[in-house]
C-alpha cells in the first residue's frame, strides 16, 4: 500500500506578488547565450513529455492501473512523476528546449489512466504524481527557476466514465488503500445516483450503468442539466464529431452548455493562476469552433491577464488525418480554421436556465431551439466551403520585405500543425503542405510542429508506430522543423529513436514497455551540470550516453542555431525560385532586429533575388560576398544542411555555430562515439551488455541462432528483422521493423537465437539507421555468419560443446564457454539455483533474447530444468 499526501490547489486571485516576481525573472529570462528575452512563444522549443513514462523520482508513489496488472509486473503504469520531471529538466534543458508540454494532471479514474486524459475531478492534481515534498506547484517554481516555460496539456471535450466529482459524482477515491485495486480504492457513494445492487454487476453492466447517468443511455433522464451530450451517432468527418462520445473512456461534455463551460473555466483558471504559462487543449475539433471563441479562449486569455501573463499561449490539438490542409475538403473540420475569429455575429447566451432540468437529446428539436447549440450549428454550415474561408499572408514575405503581420481576426487559438505531420514521413512532404496550405491559417509561425506523439507517426511512417523511418529521415525532418515557420516541437525519447517501430498505443492490451509509451528513465540515469540550453558539461552515467546520440547531438546543435537567429524563430518566409527543393528565405524585422537568412537543407541551391551583403553559414562559417543578388549554396547529405545569416547592421551574422556531427558537417560527417550504457538497470530492448571477455561465436547442438558482423561505424545495439513471403503477405518472425535486439559477443560479433523451421526466411540485420542488406534481405541459414555483403560461413555445432540446451514454455535456454543464453517469452526474476538449492544469481530475465556472462563452470537448475555452464 502506498502513502500519497494529497495538497490541495488553493486559488490565487492576487499572486503577482510572489508568482508574477519569479515568473519575470525566469520564464520570460534571458537566454545566456543569446541575449534576447522570450516574451514571444516563438522563441521557444518544445519537448513533450508523459509524465507517468518519463523519469521516477519517487517509487513511493508507483502504483499500477486496473488494468494490464500481468503484462506491467516491474513497470508500473503510474510511474514518473513532478519529482522525477524535476530532477531531469536539467537534461531537457542541455538538449536545447525551453519549454516543457506534460500531460494532463487532473485527477483521473479508468482502467488504464496513466496518461491522464480520463479526468474524474477537474479540480484536483492527482496526487500519483506528487510526493511528500513535492507539489504540481513545486514543479512549475521548478521549472521557471530553469528558465523555461511550462504548458499544461487540459481536456475539454469529455471526461472519463466514472463521472465527475462535481458534474455527476459516483465514487469518492480511498488514497489509503491500495490504487491498483478498484474494489478498495473507488468507494460508491452511498445514497447515490448509482443503483444499490451496483457492486453485483458485471463490469459491462456497471459500465452501462455508470454512462446512463451520464447520457440517459437507458431511456431515463438522470442527466436533468444536459452536461453531457445524449447524441449517439457518430461520424468522425462531420457536425456529430462535435456532439458524440469518441472512445468508451471518453464521454463527451456538453461544451455548448455555460455550466459546463464556465465550471471548466473556473478549474483550469486556477492552474493559469498557479503560474503555468501555456494550454495544449485536447481533441479540440470536437468542440465547435464557436464555443471556443466565445467561451474559452477569452475567459483564458482574461484570468491570464489578470494574472500579469498576456503572452500565455494556447494551441490545440485539431486532429485531421489527411495528407490535404483542407481535411475532407471541409473548412470547419480543418485545422486552419480554428486559428481565426468568426466572420459573423453568432447569437450566444450566458443564460444556462434552458439546460437545466430538461432533456436535450441531440438533433432532436429542442437541441436546435437552444440559442448556443443552434448557433454552432448554423456556424458549421456556414463554413463548410473552403472557398469562402479568409485568408492571410502573415508568414509570407513581400519579395525580400518583412511587413507587420495583422492579427486582428485571429481567434487567439493556434495549434498543433496536422497536415505537416501527417506529411511528416519525409521533410520534402510536410514542407509542401505547408507551402501550400500556409495562406489558409491566421499565422502559421505560430503553429506548434511535431512528426510524432504520444498518439500517431506520419501517415506511411507507419501512423501507428514509433517513427519508423530511417535515422537520416529523422535528421532531415529536424532541419526543417528547427529552421522552417513554427515552433518546434519533440515527444520524449525522440531523440535516441527510442522504441524506434514499436506500437505507438494499444492500450491494456500490451505490455508498456513494448510500446511507445514504454518507461523511459533508464536512459537518463546519471548526472549532468547545464551551463545553458544546449550547453552542458560533467555528464555522468546513462545520460551521459544518451546526449550523445547522433539524434540527440544534432538537435543541441539545432537548438544554438535556431536561438542565435531571429529569422528563424519568427521570420516570415519566401520560396521564390525553387521547385522541388528544401530551400526558403527568411528575415524578421523590429525596432532592434534585421534578421534575414536563406536555408537549403540536403542539397545545394541557388537562391536569387536576394539581398546584396556579406553571408556567414551557421553550419561551415564560411563567407560569401553576394553583389548580384544571387548566392549559391552548396550541400550534401540528407540531414545536412546550409544557413547562410545575412551580416545586417542591427543582427550581425553569429558565424558558425556549435560542433559538426553526423548531420550537421562541412564536408566530412563527424561520427562520434557514443559509448555504452554503464547502467545495468538501463531497459534496452534484449541483452545489449557488452561482455568482459569477448565470446566466440559458438552453435551448441540442437541450438537455432545466427550471427552477425557488424561494421565498426555501425552503432552498439544491432536488431535482427526476419520475415518471409506468403503469396505476396509478408510474415513476420520477429517482431515489427527493426526487429528483435541482438546478444553481444564482443568484437563487434553478434548472435540472435530464434525458434521454428525456417521456411524461406529472409534476414535484415540493422541498427535503427544502417541496415544490410539494403532491401530483400538474406537467406536465413541455421548457424548463418553474417556480415553487411552477406553470407560469410556457416558456424557448425561445436564437438566440444555440450548439448545442453532445453526448450520449457516460456523459456528456451542453451550455454557454452561461461555464458547462459535464454531466449523468452515472459518477464520477471527468476532464481538460479546450484545442484544444491544454494541460490546462486537472480535473473532479470526480458523478453526476447538475455545474456549473462562469466558465470563459474558447473550444473545449476532454471525453472526446475539443469543447465551446463562450460
Amino acid at each position: 500500500m502506498k502513502n500519497f499526501h494529497f495538497k490541495s490547489i488553493h486559488f490565487f486571485t492576487k499572486r503577482k506578488q510572489i508568482l508574477l516576481f519569479f515568473a519575470l525573472i525566469f520564464s520570460f529570462a534571458l537566454s545566456a547565450g543569446n541575449n534576447f528575452v522570450r516574451t514571444d512563444f516563438r522563441d521557444e522549443t518544445i519537448y513533450f513529455v508523459m509524465t507517468t513514462r518519463f523519469y521516477d523520482g519517487d517509487a513511493d508513489n508507483n502504483v499500477q492501473c486496473w488494468d494490464a496488472q500481468s503484462l506491467n509486473q516491474g513497470d508500473p503504469a503510474w510511474r514518473g512523476d513532478f519529482k522525477g520531471l524535476i530532477e531531469k529538466l536539467d537534461y531537457i534543458k542541455a538538449l536545447g528546449f525551453t519549454a516543457i508540454w506534460i500531460t494532463p494532471v487532473v485527477e483521473n479514474a479508468s482502467g488504464y489512466d496513466y496518461h491522464g486524459y480520463h479526468a474524474f475531478n477537474f479540480k484536483k492534481v492527482d496526487p500519483r504524481y506528487e510526493s511528500q515534498d513535492v507539489s504540481f506547484q513545486t514543479l512549475i517554481d521548478a521549472v521557471h527557476a530553469k528558465g523555461m516555460k511550462i504548458i499544461l496539456d487540459i481536456v475539454l471535450n469529455h471526461t472519463g466514465n466514472f463521472g465527475e466529482a462535481t458534474l455527476c459524482p459516483m465514487f469518492e477515491k480511498d488514497y489509503s488503500a491500495d490504487l491498483s485495486d478498484i474494489n478498495t480504492s473507488m468507494k460508491r457513494i452511498k445514497n447515490g445516483i448509482l443503483p444499490d445492487n451496483y457492486e453485483s454487476l458485471s463490469a459491462s453492466d456497471q459500465y452501462q450503468a455508470r454512462l446512463a447517468r451520464m447520457k440517459n443511455t437507458d431511456g431515463q433522464n438522470h442527466d436533468v442539466n444536459n452536461y453531457w451530450h445524449h447524441f449517439g451517432n457518430f461520424n468522425w468527418d462531420d457536425i456529430t464529431c462535435q456532439w458524440a462520445q469518441i472512445a468508451g473512456d471518453c464521454v463527451d461534455l456538453n461544451t455548448e452548455n455555460p455550466l459546463v463551460y464556465n465550471y471548466l473555466i473556473d478549474a483550469y483558471g486556477q492552474f493559469i493562476r498557479m503560474g503555468v504559462d501555456g494550454f495544449r487543449i485536447d481533441t479540440g475539433r470536437h468542440i465547435n469552433r464557436l464555443v471556443f471563441n466565445k467561451a474559452f479562449i477569452p475567459a483564458f486569455q482574461r484570468i491570464a491577464h489578470e494574472c500579469g501573463n498576456d503572452d500565455f499561449f494556447i494551441f490545440s490539438e485539431i486532429c485531421t488525418r489527411d495528407r490535404n490542409f483542407w481535411y475532407r475538403n471541409t473548412a470547419a473540420m480543418s485545422t486552419p480554421f480554428y486559428t481565426w475569429k468568426d466572420s459573423r455575429n453568432y447569437d450566444w447566451t450566458e443564460d444556462a436556465t434552458y439546460f437545466q432540468n430538461t432533456w436535450i437529446r441531440g438533433t432532436s428539436e429542442e437541441f436546435l431551439n437552444n440559442t448556443n447549440q443552434r448557433s454552432c450549428v448554423q456556424n458549421y454550415n456556414d463554413n463548410v466551403d473552403t472557398s469562402i474561408q479568409p485568408s492571410s499572408n502573415n508568414a509570407f514575405l513581400n519579395g525580400n520585405d518583412y511587413h507587420a503581420p495583422d492579427h486582428s481576426l485571429h481567434s487567439g487559438m493556434n495549434v498543433i500543425d496536422f497536415p505537416m505531420h501527417w506529411n511528416f514521413e519525409d521533410a520534402k512532404s510536410a514542407f509542401r503542405v505547408a507551402c501550400n496550405g500556409d495562406y489558409a491559417y491566421n499565422d502559421p509561425t505560430y503553429n506548434v510542429v511535431y512528426v510524432d506523439s504520444h498518439d500517431y507517426a506520419p501517415d506511411g511512417a507507419p501512423e501507428g508506430q514509433r517513427f519508423a523511418k530511417t535515422q537520416d529521415v529523422w535528421a532531415e525532418n529536424l532541419c526543417l522543423m528547427y529552421t522552417f515557420r513554427g515552433i518546434p516541437c519533440v515527444y520524449y525519447g525522440s531523440e535516441i529513436e527510442f522504441k524506434k517501430g514499436y506500437p505507438i498505443d494499444k492500450g491494456p492490451t500490451i505490455a508498456l514497455k513494448e510500446s511507445g509509451r514504454a518507461y523511459y528513465g533508464g536512459y537518463i540515469s546519471g548526472t549532468l551540470h547545464v551551463n545553458d540550453f544546449a550547453n552542458y558539461t560533467n555528464a555522468t552515467g546513462n545520460v551521459a550516453v544518451t546526449l550523445k546520440h547522433p539524434l540527440a547531438r544534432h538537435i543541441q546543435r539545432l537548438s544554438q542555431i535556431r536561438m542565435a537567429i531571429p529569422a528563424l524563430r519568427k521570420g516570415e518566409y519566401s520560396t521564390e525560385g525553387q521547385q522541388n527543393n528544401l530551400a526558403f528565405k527568411r528575415r524578421y524585422v523590429d525596432a532592434t532586429t534585421d534578421s534575414y537568412v536563406c536555408v537549403a537543407i540536403s542539397e545545394s541551391f541557388t537562391f536569387n533575388n536576394v539581398l546584396n551583403g556579406t553571408y556567414v553559414d551557421a553550419i561551415t562559417g564560411d563567407t560569401k560576398v553576394v553583389s548580384n543578388n544571387k548566392l549559391t549554396v552548396n550541400v550534401s547529405g540528407k540531414g545536412n544542411m546550409r544557413v547562410y545569416v545575412l551580416n545586417t547592421v542591427k543582427t550581425p551574422a553569429p558565424g558558425k555555430i556549435g560542433v559538426d556531427g553526423k548531420y550537421l558537417y562541412g564536408t566530412t560527417p563527424v561520427i562520434e562515439d557514443q559509448g555504452t550504457y554503464p547502467d545495468e538497470t538501463e531497459p534496452l530492448i534484449g541483452s545489449s551488455e557488452e561482455p568482459e571477455t569477448p565470446q566466440e561465436p559458438v552453435l551448441n547442438i540442437g541450438e537455432k541462432a545466427i550471427f552477425f558482423e557488424k561494421p565498426s561505424n555501425w552503432g552498439s545495439n544491432i536488431n535482427v528483422y526476419i520475415y518471409y513471403d506468403n503469396n505476396g503477405t509478408v510474415v513476420k518472425i520477429t517482431k515489427s521493423w527493426p526487429g528483435d535486439a541482438a546478444t553481444k559477443l564482443g568484437n563487434n560479433v553478434y548472435k540472435y537465437n530464434f525458434e521454428g523451421e525456417i521456411t524461406n526466411w529472409k534476414v535484415l540485420f540493422n541498427d535503427g539507421s544502417n541496415q544490410a542488406p539494403s532491401s530483400i534481405g538474406f537467406d536465413v541459414v541455421n548457424g548463418g555468419y553474417y556480415t553487411v555483403n552477406g553470407l560469410h560461413h556457416v558456424i557448425q555445432p561445436s564437438v566440444n560443446a555440450v548439448n545442453n540446451i532445453f526448450s520449457r514454455g516460456k523459456f528456451t535456454v542453451s550455454s557454452g564457454q561461461n555464458v547462459l543464453h535464454i531466449n523468452s517469452t515472459v518477464e520477471g526474476i527468476y532464481p538460479m539455483y546450484s545442484i544444491s538449492g544454494t541460490v546462486i544469481k537472480m535473473l532479470d530475465i526480458k523478453r526476447g533474447q538475455n545474456a549473462y556472462y562469466d558465470i563459474p563452470k558447473g550444473i545449476y537448475l532454471i525453472d526446475h530444468q539443469k543447465v551446463m555452464i562450460y
